[in-house]
């Protein structure tokens, strides 16, 4: 089988010769850990979501269409000390940010949000002129030429937008307004977040509008990131009432134009919203976060077959050594002879996982994905 076909058997629950061998990626600071304990990080490409040879992973190609602001925000420091540094990113939000444990531009720590770039009704209809859908720019040059007739003919996945740039709706609104004003903006700003919803889901739809009316794509994911770790960051009804109704449309547009599935990324316990999810078209979830109780087992139980599931590797156990490992694959054995499940770190590889844990995680995943355990 070639890997095209290997991902659309697992997820419609078909033979398969071994599942899909997916990963995220790691942290900066466990890369220095990894460097420190003798694995030569520049053997590797670590944009693992498309594949790392050295582990065995299957390729995707993700197109990488620009669905952010044109033009973004310039990036500006405003205040800078030996501990912090306080900036507005290209975003426009005003972050103040922990230097030390920073590696390669990735924090050790988040950061504080000082302010973002919508307050008012006004506000945003004035950030939207930075949201303009029919720009060159947004598209790779000479797509049409280059690229189209190499994705007509692919035998590897293909996914419309690199990872953490097809954005859902509670994840613009969060951009835009910050977590507590948005928590706040569904009761006290109906008409707004309205708008905003409407928005979102017209852009992206006209955005992803050139690409699929020329070719058809393996999967979209749409990134939202609105549960912590007990829960959804918006209740159910409020999901219902303001964004459902948009993201039906556009899944309904999505799959209409030959997108085969529709997926979510959410951290977190995204229990509460998974049936509004589903009912609005959506056919899987990732991560499947283990410190928030989002059990792959559990989760198929409860939903069936319908829900497809991405994730499920307690990176916790990866750093308790070879026996914990060896348990914790063992028990996904039910999920992966079912089917509709690829297993993978449930986020990136945090650092306090050894360089050897992780390749004798990789070495006994692959046992797992052949039906080997």
């Amino acid at each position: 089988m070639n890997m095209r076909d290997r991902f659309l058997a697992v997820m419609e629950y078909k033979p398969v010769d071994r599942v899909p061998n997916h990963e995220v990626g790691v942290w900066q600071q466990t890369m220095d850990r990894w460097a420190a304990e003798g694995c030569d990080i520049y053997n590797f490409h670590w944009d693992w979501f498309t594949g790392e040879e050295a582990f065995a992973m299957d390729a995707r190609e993700y197109i990488p269409v620009q669905f952010d602001m044109v033009p973004a925000f310039t990036p500006e420091i405003i205040e800078k000390t030996d501990r912090y540094e306080i900036y507005r990113d290209s975003k426009g939000v005003t972050h103040k940010a922990l230097l030390e444990g920073t590696s390669r531009g990735m924090r050790s720590s988040m950061d504080q949000y000082l302010g973002f770039p919508v307050e008012t009704t006004a506000d945003f209809r004035k950030l939207k002129e930075r949201y303009r859908a029919n720009l060159a720019s947004r598209y790779p040059a000479q797509w049409e030429t280059l690229m189209l007739p190499r994705w007509k003919e692919r035998e590897h996945v293909l996914v419309l937008g690199r990872n953490c740039s097809t954005l859902g709706f509670y994840w613009r609104a969060r951009e835009w307004m910050g977590t507590e004003n948005l928590s706040l903006a569904w009761y006290d700003k109906p008409a707004l977040m309205d708008e905003m919803m409407e928005f979102v889901a017209d852009f992206t739809i006209e955005v992803s509008r050139p690409i699929l009316e020329k070719t058809d794509v393996d999967y979209v994911f749409i990134n939202e990131d609105m549960c912590m770790k007990n829960g959804p960051l918006l209740s159910p009804a409020m999901y219902e009432r303001f964004i459902q109704p948009h993201m039906t449309r556009l899944v309904d547009f999505l799959k209409g134009m030959g997108a085969r599935y529709v997926m979510v990324d959410t951290d977190g316990n995204c229990e509460l919203l998974i049936q509004p999810m589903m009912d609005a078209g959506v056919d899987g979830i990732w991560p499947l976060e283990r410190t928030a109780d989002m059990d792959p087992l559990a989760v198929r139980k409860r939903y069936g077959p319908s829900l497809r599931l991405w994730g499920g590797v307690d990176k916790r156990e990866l750093a308790k050594g070879r026996e914990a490992i060896d348990a914790h694959l063992q028990s996904m054995v039910p999920l992966i002879e079912e089917g509709g499940f690829i297993p993978t770190v449930d986020h990136l590889v945090s650092p306090d996982v050894s360089y050897d844990n992780f390749c004798y995680y990789m070495e006994k995943k692959l046992d797992l994905l052949q039906g080997r355990l």
